[in-house]
């Protein structure tokens, strides 16, 4: 990346909601023709442009220490890694499921660092943050943990 590249604007508030909802169409079209166990991990994955959302603008809080930020950024960089655990290139939408371990554990984590109400002004879903976070994190365990990134999470982050 060049500096010319970085001192470019921010996409506009509609330009970036543009490509949220494009983002959750797609998700949601891909899953729609999807059964069996990509089915069962579809209402995960349908959490990441939610949770990609939630990082992108918790970066430009102010309230939010700069350590903070800067495992937010780490976690919007994995969304964009060409190669990680679960590439989308190769399996499609279906390889968000890692991106979204590594985006529950962050904002989790943030969670316990910072009032809830911070976090949660920033979250665009559909489903309340917290019950979103919880089942992701209790229900999707025993499943999360099987995929090399809960593993990595487990293993690693804590």
């Amino acid at each position: 990346m060049t500096n010319e590249y970085l001192s470019k604007p921010l996409p506009s508030v509609e330009e970036q909601q543009d490509f949220y909802q494009k983002l959750r169409a797609k998700v949601q079209t891909w899953l729609d023709n999807k059964s069996g166990m990509v089915g069962k991990l579809g209402k995960y994955v349908l959490f990441a442009p939610d949770l990609f959302h939630l990082l992108t603008k918790m970066m430009f809080d102010n309230r939010i220490d700069a350590k903070s930020k800067g495992m937010v950024g780490a976690g919007i960089l994995y969304f964009f890694a060409p190669l990680d655990f679960l590439p989308e290139i190769l399996v499609g939408p279906g390889g968000f499921a890692d991106d979204v371990v590594v985006a529950v554990y962050i904002v989790n984590t943030l969670l316990n660092k910072f009032p809830s109400e911070i976090i949660e002004e920033h979250w665009a879903g559909d489903e309340e943050l917290l019950s979103v976070v919880r089942g992701i994190s209790d229900s999707g365990s025993k499943f999360v943990s099987k995929l090399p990134a809960g593993r990595l999470v487990k293993r690693f982050l804590k």
